[in-house]
């Protein structure tokens, strides 16, 4: 069946000017997280100038309310900015140029991440980013594959690659579940609503949390449907202390449980 072109797609295709380099699967998935701001007046910010082409092909996109920030090492970037369209000049790893961008620009709908792709690069960049970051923001990070590459300090679970440090978001995102004090709720818990894993592509859609609440609607199917106030049995309890024992034992050295039954 024929897939139509996104108007992503289009432009890049279309495009004669500023180079542009990007994996071909990645328009679906731009679409997909950026379609609800087209046409609204929205702050972008993209590390990672390069030849200017992604940035006007994000001007395009969004529309001409739409302010778009580029922050790049190369001074000649520079001659990439118009009505709206500003590039910020200085390394994506340099805490205090990042804390003067947050200064200089407003809080940001969509950050991207297409920089440098080293494993420091993307981690400083998110730990002081992302809380720029709209309530309502998507925060997404390209070519996470260099986490298996060796130049860029990757390798298969290898300490240290972003990969491995994104993993943790997963505890984090369900930490409102955990039974251990090793992972409890905190900002990240109470600020995103889904992390979504692509090939080469991690994206984080924020909203703001609170812990959920187990609701139930209907009435019993089996079993006495007349029972006032009927609550589920969320968490099912274990009744011999000797199983507990030592699965909480096994929990805490993260091995495998034994059977419960």
């Amino acid at each position: 069946m024929f897939k139509s072109k996104s108007d992503l797609e289009t432009f890049f295709y279309n495009n004669k000017k500023n180079l542009i380099q990007k994996w071909d699967h990645y328009f679906d998935i731009y679409e997909r997280h950026f379609r609800k701001y087209k046409g609204k007046d929205i702050v972008l910010l993209e590390i990672g100038v390069s030849n200017g082409g992604s940035l006007k092909m994000w001007a395009d996109y969004f529309g001409k309310n739409s302010k778009i920030y580029g922050l790049d090492i190369d001074p000649r970037c520079k001659e990439f900015e118009n009505e709206n369209i500003n590039i910020l000049i200085g390394s994506q790893s340099d805490l205090h140029f990042l804390n003067e961008v947050k200064n200089k620009i407003p809080k940001v709908d969509i950050l991207i991440d297409d920089g440098g792709h080293f494993m420091n690069q993307q981690i400083i960049s998110f730990e002081e980013l992302f809380d720029h970051v709209k309530n309502d923001g998507v925060y997404l990070c390209e070519d996470i594959h260099t986490s298996y590459w060796l130049y860029f300090g990757g390798g298969y679970k290898r300490r240290g690659t972003f990969l491995e440090y994104s993993k943790n978001f997963i505890d984090q995102l369900n930490a409102f579940h955990s039974e251990q004090k090793q992972l409890k709720p905190n900002r990240f818990t109470h600020s995103v609503g889904s992390v979504h894993y692509y090939d080469s592509i991690l994206v984080i859609e924020k909203m703001e949390r609170t812990a959920p609440q187990n609701i139930v609607s209907g009435q019993l199917s089996f079993g006495n449907s007349k029972i006032a106030n009927y609550k589920p049995n969320i968490k099912p309890i274990q009744k011999n202390k000797l199983l507990i024992f030592i699965n909480k034992i096994l929990r805490h050295f993260r091995f495998k449980s034994i059977l419960w039954k």
